[in-house]
């Protein structure tokens, strides 16, 4: 196809993409109140799965009450006078891509599927689903185990008793989302690497010269979308790690692989 046809079928693609989100949003303004009270607000709730799992840690150590997690004395505010409006079209926005994730990329895949020969698309089957099931892994983990830590430490510093937090919807919506989208996008990472090794990019002996430079960066990244304690940093830290090295792990069997086809071709 000329460069005109190309851009005529990637605009099919964009808009079923484009309606695949406007569907994902519908449903998230239809349950607007589920998804603002109970999944939005709820890292700022005693209620939530995280705290309830660390209470339940802490009496089955024997330390009582002493990791449990109180419920946050916030009061959030909306500062213009079309903030919460506006607001609400960001969220079902945001809400919509999550939603339509897997469609999304589908159609991605379906407009560069062509230019792949039959021999590299018989190694890709199952790319959709690996995926979709990495980002919902990262945002869950985002969601469940970065974002709690990140509300409950901002809400409670304090630099002085006399100085209450008392934050703005709009900022607390702007720490929450690039975070959890963030984690879910940093999750690619294995199928990313798995890839440029495919076209001969990427090898696992870069990718292990250089991983006291990977952890440093890890170590960066982790700092930026978490809060300034140890802990939360670790917690972080550690799957990160993880996915670089199962990316390793990755790029030597496509080494092995391709240095079977080789021999396979001159015998």
């Amino acid at each position: 196809m000329s460069f005109v046809e190309h851009l005529e079928v990637l605009r099919g693609h964009l808009f079923r993409s484009a309606l695949a989100i406007a569907a994902g949003a519908i449903v998230f303004a239809v349950y607007k109140d589920f998804f603002v009270k109970e999944v939005l607000m709820g890292p700022t709730h005693a209620s939530f799965p995280t705290y309830k799992a660390l209470c339940q840690v802490g009496h089955a150590i024997g330390v009582g009450d002493a990791m449990c997690m109180k419920d946050i004395d916030l009061r959030m505010q909306s500062t213009s006078v079309s903030g919460q409006f506006s607001m609400f079209f960001t969220l079902i926005f945001v809400g919509g891509i999550i939603l339509a994730f897997p469609y999304i990329f589908w159609e991605f895949w379906r407009f560069i599927r062509p230019a792949l020969t039959q021999k590299e698309l018989s190694k890709t089957r199952g790319v959709i689903f690996w995926v979709s099931l990495l980002f919902f892994g990262g945002i869950c983990f985002g969601y469940f185990v970065i974002a709690p830590y990140t509300v409950n430490f901002f809400a409670n510093f304090q630099l002085d008793e006399n100085i209450e937090n008392r934050w703005t919807i709009t900022s607390y919506i702007d720490t929450l989302v690039p975070l959890i989208l963030g984690t879910g996008l940093a999750f690619q990472l294995p199928l990313v690497m798995f890839f440029l090794a495919k076209v001969g990019v990427m090898s696992p002996s870069f990718l292990r010269r250089n991983r006291k430079y990977a952890i440093v960066v890890i170590l960066i990244l982790s700092g930026i979308i978490t809060p300034p304690d140890v802990i939360s940093q670790i917690i972080c830290t550690i799957p990160l790690f993880l996915l670089y090295e199962i990316s390793i792990w990755l790029t030597v069997k496509v080494e092995k692989q391709k240095a079977l086809e080789e021999k396979e071709e001159w015998s």
